[in-house]
């Protein structure tokens, strides 16, 4: 047998044994589980062609190496960069919620698209079948799909007040408000509200912008009625929660 042939095999096998370190002795425990994602983040790439990002995304660029875990061009054709069970260097600085370390908690989705252009249908399409497949199989929430600049108000602006994240929710990703919700109370607290959802409050005028891209597709860095409204509703519990089962 070739040495290269068998470096390779030897390779091979080592790479099928579970980490172990040599310094300690091994006793296994079954107590544990695979780590895994609990959000998955949506990016634009902000450059012109599907093969310039995936450049960026295999390679490095003049702010660092960057990477996700999936890039969907506008024709809609999928591509995958990273194993859904590794750490790609997507999300950076930021935090949702208690996750502070969004790169090791999340599902990095990148689409080809310049930033100021609409997303190509086919491309949401793509997106949706994409979502439904990750959500399914590593059992992320459905209502855990986020945008890079709701994580990272003031640093990230992707994917922008373009994206059509009615239309995610339509086909039972994210968030989004009832039509019909009614006015916030007097003494609704938005941003213990905006807290809970999970967005950051270090900036608060950087914080209701990312939150005006997402939910009403605008530009502004104060809250008005129409976002008291919209945080209430996201917010308050089902009007049927709590409620006791028939016969109880």
């Amino acid at each position: 047998m070739g040495g290269a042939l068998l470096a390779t095999l030897m390779l091979s096998a080592c790479a099928n044994l579970p980490a172990r370190n040599p310094l300690a002795q091994w006793e296994p425990s079954p107590n544990q589980n695979k780590r895994g994602a609990q959000l998955i983040v949506i990016h634009f790439t902000s450059q012109d062609a599907v093969q310039q990002s995936l450049k960026t995304l295999k390679t490095a660029n003049s702010k660092g190496p960057v990477s996700a875990h999936y890039l969907i061009g506008s024709d809609g054709k999928r591509y995958q960069l990273v194993s859904d069970d590794r750490r790609a260097w997507h999300a950076g600085a930021g935090h949702w919620g208690t996750i502070s370390d969004v790169n090791s908690a999340s599902i990095g989705i990148e689409l080809d698209n310049d930033g100021q252009s609409p997303f190509a249908q086919a491309q949401i399409d793509s997106l949706i079948v994409l979502l439904d497949d990750l959500c399914k199989r590593h059992h992320i929430p459905r209502t855990a799909i986020i945008g890079h600049e709701d994580l990272a108000p003031g640093r990230k602006i992707d994917p922008g007040p373009l994206f059509p994240w009615k239309q995610l929710a339509d086909a039972g990703f994210g968030r989004w408000p009832h039509p019909d919700a009614p006015p916030a109370p007097a003494d609704f607290d938005p941003w213990r509200a905006l807290a809970e959802l999970g967005y950051p409050l270090t900036n608060r005028g950087d914080t209701v912008q990312s939150f005006h891209h997402h939910f009403r597709g605008m530009e502004g860095r104060s809250l008005d009625a129409e976002d008291l409204r919209i945080l209430y509703d996201l917010t308050r519990p089902p009007p049927d929660a709590g409620a006791p089962e028939d016969g109880m």
